[in-house]
């Protein structure tokens, strides 16, 4: 007995991987087939990232197509009621409300496609891409190359001395690495430096006794 392929089944798909790995490019095509296919496409990108403009969104290889630029990931559901395939890309630069958006619009019958940073530049998870890779159908991992030594590169070496999680660029503040090759910034020691007295004082404040 064969499956019975119900229609308006939604699903979410992510793309994830380091800088310069192609996931912008892949998300693309991804949706132009789907242009082709004369389906109901719907796109968005993050406010934060106007690097390549406000209307489009744009890969390194600048394969570009036209998108919408907003803010909250709220506006992403009332501007796509009518269509059939949904791709947002950067979605590590939203709100963790991402996850919940993306689940309504797959169980609405859309198919969901999002692309973005699964590491900020320590190497540590990028939230929210974790969590929609939970929910996710599909997953695609993808593979830069290391600008060091040319193994696959899933990491994201920042180049410059910034050190807020978010800060847009591209190859002017970021290389892609591979794990050998990627060097993490120094954790921050301060804590348990600052007060070495407070610390000589805590241990000695429960000496060995002896039973």
């Amino acid at each position: 007995m064969h499956p019975i392929i119900q229609r308006n089944v939604g699903w979410i798909e992510v793309i994830c991987g380091c800088m310069f790995s192609g996931k912008t490019e892949e998300l693309i095509r991804r949706l132009r087939r789907a242009v082709i296919a004369r389906q109901k496409v719907e796109i968005f990108k993050p406010k934060v990232d106007n690097r390549y403009g406000e209307d489009h969104i744009v890969s390194h290889s600048e394969a570009k197509i036209h998108s919408l630029m907003v803010e909250d990931p709220r506006e992403i559901l009332e501007h796509s009621l009518e269509s059939q395939v949904v791709g947002i890309d950067e979605a590590q630069f939203f709100k963790e409300n991402i996850v919940e958006i993306c689940n309504k619009l797959a169980n609405m019958g859309k198919r969901v496609i999002v692309a973005g940073l699964d590491m900020d530049y320590r190497g540590k998870p990028f939230e929210p891409i974790p969590q929609l890779l939970a929910i996710a159908e599909y997953i695609t991992k993808s593979h830069a190359v290391c600008v060091r030594c040319g193994n696959p590169a899933t990491f994201t070496q920042r180049t410059s001395k910034d050190s807020a999680r978010v800060v847009v660029g591209a190859h002017d503040i970021y290389e892609a690495r591979c794990r050998h090759c990627f060097e993490p910034p120094p954790e921050d020691t301060k804590r348990t430096n600052s007060h070495p007295d407070k610390n000589k004082q805590e241990v000695n404040a429960h000496p060995k006794t002896d039973s």
